[in-house]
C-alpha cells in the first residue's frame, strides 16, 4: 500500500471518529431537548415540587445548585489557584515537586462517589457538619480541586519565559512578575479551567447524595449547615425513586433539560472569557 493511499486511510478514518462523536452528542441533545422544552415554563422554574414530586416545579433544586457552585468557588478556586502559582513558579523543579504534579494527576481521575465517601467520613460525620449544604459543597470543591490546578498549571506553563526575564531584568521582583505579567497573560486558560470544573461541579450526583442533597424540601436551605436539594440528585430521584415513573417523565426531561442548559451556558461563558482575555493579552 503506498503512503497516499495510507493517509487517506487514516484520516478516513479520523472523521468518521470525529463524525461519530458529533453524531452521538447531537442525538442525545436533540433527545433531551425534544422532550423537556415542553415542560419549560415559569412555574415549572419558580415552583416547589407537589403530590411526592409527579407535579410542580424545580425551583429548590435550581437554588440548591446555585449554593452548591457557590461554595465550591468560595473553597476550590482560591485554593487551586494559588496552589498552581506556587506549584509552578516558586517550588524547585526536584523530585517533590514531580510527585506533587503525579498526585494532581491521578487525583483529578478518582471516582466522585470515593470523594462522596470522604466527604462522608470528613466533613458529615469527623467535622460534624452533618449532612448540609457545607459538606457538600468542600466535598464537591474536593472533587474539582484537582481538575483547577491541572489547568491553572498547564496556563502558566504556556506564558513563554522571555515575559518572566523581561519583567525580572526590569527590577520587579518575583511576586510583581507573577502578579502584573504572568498570571494576567495565563488568565484565560486559568478561567477556562476554573468555568469548566465548575460545570462538571454541577452535574455531580454521588458526592452531594452522600453529603446534604435531599430528596425533598418543603423550604429553601437557610443556613450553610442546611441539607438542600440540586438538580442532578433531583433528577436521579424522580428518575429512579418515584413510585409513578411515567408520570414524572416531563419532569424528569425537563430537569435535565434545566441542568443541560446551566451547563453549557457556563462552558459558553468560558469561550466568551477566553477570547476577551486573548485580545486583551497578547505576546
Amino acid at each position: 500500500m503506498n503512503r497516499r493511499l495510507k493517509e487517506k486511510l487514516y484520516f478516513s478514518l479520523f472523521r468518521a471518529c470525529g463524525a461519530l462523536v458529533v453524531i452521538a452528542l447531537g442525538i442525545l441533545l436533540a433527545y433531551i431537548i425534544m422532550g423537556g422544552i415542553g415542560t419549560i415554563s415559569l412555574e415549572f422554574l419558580t415552583q416547589f415540587p407537589k403530590k411526592g414530586m409527579t407535579e410542580g416545579g424545580i425551583f429548590p433544586a435550581i437554588v440548591g445548585t446555585i449554593y452548591l457552585c457557590i461554595i465550591v468557588i468560595l473553597f476550590s478556586v482560591p485554593v487551586g489557584v494559588l496552589s498552581a502559582i506556587y506549584f509552578v513558579e516558586y517550588e524547585r523543579n526536584n523530585l517533590f515537586k514531580k510527585i506533587l504534579r503525579v498526585v494532581v494527576h491521578n487525583l483529578a481521575g478518582v471516582p466522585s462517589i470515593v470523594y462522596g465517601l470522604l466527604g462522608l467520613g470528613l466533613f458529615v460525620m469527623a467535622l460534624d457538619f452533618g449532612f448540609s449544604l457545607i459538606a457538600a459543597g468542600l466535598t464537591v470543591g474536593l472533587l474539582v480541586l484537582p481538575l483547577i490546578i491541572s489547568a491553572t498549571r498547564e496556563a502558566l506553563l504556556a506564558v513563554p519565559n522571555s515575559v518572566r526575564e523581561a519583567s525580572i531584568a526590569l527590577g520587579a521582583t518575583k511576586w510583581q512578575t507573577v502578579r502584573h505579567h504572568v498570571v494576567p497573560y495565563a488568565m484565560s486558560g486559568i478561567l477556562t479551567g476554573i468555568i469548566l470544573s465548575l460545570s462538571r461541579a454541577a452535574g455531580e450526583t454521588a458526592p452531594i447524595l452522600m453529603t446534604g442533597a435531599a430528596y425533598y424540601m418543603r423550604h429553601l436551605p437557610d443556613s450553610i449547615f442546611s441539607q438542600f436539594m440540586a438538580l442532578p440528585f433531583h433528577l436521579y430521584t424522580v428518575a429512579t425513586q418515584s413510585s409513578d415513573l411515567m408520570a414524572t417523565r416531563p419532569i424528569q426531561y425537563g430537569t435535565a433539560f434545566v441542568l443541560l442548559i446551566l451547563v453549557i451556558g457556563m462552558n459558553l461563558m468560558a469561550i466568551i472569557l477566553r477570547r476577551r482575555f486573548r485580545k486583551k493579552y497578547r505576546w
